[in-house]
C-alpha cells in the first residue's frame, strides 16, 4: 500500500520546526529515521496532513557526557550508538538491548529517541529507559520540559507528549559502580518483535546488599512493565531469592494472549528471562 497524500517540509532550525508543530499540531508528524513511522502511513494506520523532517537540524545528532548522564540527541541512529566506543562503558544496559533492534539495515536509519516516540511496548530501548530512570527532554514552541522514562509511555504506541512537543534528546544515567545489567528477549525470529523481552539493572552496594533492583518487562502490557522488586532491597540476594523473585514477578503480570503466544506462555517466558538476567546483572555488579 502507500501511504494517504501529505505535505513535507524540512526545517532549517529547530524554531521552525517547533513552530509548524505549533501550527499543525495532532495533525503533524516528525520523521527523523521513519522505520516506524513509514511503514505505519504505508499501512495507512497513520494518515498525517504534514510531515516534519528533522534530519536538517545537526545539533539535534549529538552523544555528549554531562554531569554523570549520556545525552543522545533526537538524530542519533541506533546503529551510531552501537558503534559509539562510549556507550558499552557509559550505558552498558543500552549496548546489551542494541543488537535486538529491528535488523542491522532498519538501526542505520532508525533513531533511540524515535523507538522511545513509537512507544511499542515490545521495543528494546523503552525498555532500557524505564530500567535505569532515563530522561526524555522534549521541546515545544512554549518550552522545553524532561519527562521520566516512567511517566514517558502511556498505553499502546501513546505517550504523554503533547501534540506540538518534539522529542529533543534522552538522557541516561551514566553506568556507576557496583552496577551490573542484563538484557534479554524471545522472538519468533532475530529482529522480530518480542513476544517477551526483560531489561534488568541492579546495584549492590559495599555490604554486598541490593539497594537498586529494576526489572522491566515488555511484551506483556500496554506499556513496560516495571515489576515491583521493593521486598528484594536491602537483602544480598541467593538463588533462592533469584527464584522467588522470578516466580513472584512474573505470576503478578496479566499478558495478553494472540497468534504469537498465550498469557500462561508468557508468563513462563517471563519467569525464565526474570530468573536468568537477575542472575547476570548480580554477577556483573559484584
Amino acid at each position: 500500500m502507500k501511504p494517504a497524500p501529505f505535505d513535507y517540509v524540512c526545517p532549517e532550525t529547530l524554531e521552525e520546526a517547533l513552530s509548524i508543530l505549533s501550527e499543525f499540531g495532532e495533525d503533524a508528524k516528525v520523521l527523523a529515521g521513519g522505520q516506524s513511522l513509514v511503514p505505519t502511513m504505508n499501512m495507512r494506520l497513520a494518515r498525517p496532513a504534514m510531515i516534519v523532517d528533522i534530519n536538517r537540524l545537526p545539533r539535534l545528532a549529538d552523544i555528549r557526557s554531562h554531569n554523570g548522564s549520556i545525552h543522545i540527541g533526537a538524530l542519533v541512529r541506533q546503529a551510531d550508538a552501537e558503534r559509539e566506543q562510549r556507550i558499552p562503558q557509559a550505558i552498558p544496559l543500552l549496548a546489551l538491548a542494541l543488537p535486538h533492534v529491528g535488523h542491522r539495515q532498519t538501526r542505520n536509519r532508525g533513531t533511540i529517541c524515535g523507538s522511545l516516540a513509537h512507544a511499542d511496548p515490545s521495543a528494546e530501548v523503552p525498555l532500557v529507559a524505564v530500567a535505569v530512570n532515563a530522561q526524555i527532554e522534549a521541546q515545544s514552541s512554549r518550552g522545553a520540559r524532561r519527562i521520566a522514562a516512567d511517566a514517558f509511555f502511556d498505553s499502546f504506541f501513546t505517550t504523554t507528549l503533547a501534540a506540538d512537543e518534539l522529542v529533543t534528546a534522552a538522557t541516561f544515567p551514566a553506568h556507576s559502580e557496583g552496577c551490573g545489567y542484563a538484557f534479554e528477549e524471545f522472538a519468533l525470529r532475530h529482529g522480530d518483535f518480542a513476544i517477551v523481552a526483560t531489561a534488568c539493572a541492579v546495584r549492590i552496594d559495599a555490604d554486598g546488599k541490593t539497594d537498586t533492583l529494576s526489572i522491566v518487562l515488555g511484551g506483556v502490557g500496554e506499556r513496560p512493565y516495571r515489576c515491583d522488586t521493593d521486598a528484594w532491597l536491602g537483602r544480598a540476594l541467593t538463588a533462592d531469592d533469584i527464584e522467588d523473585v522470578a516466580q513472584t514477578a512474573s505470576a503478578r503480570i496479566d499478558p495478553p494472549s494472540d497468534l504469537r503466544g498465550t498469557a500462561k506462555y508468557r508468563r513462563w517466558l517471563a519467569q525464565g528471562q526474570i530468573r536468568r538476567t537477575l542472575s547476570r546483572a548480580l554477577e556483573g555488579a559484584r
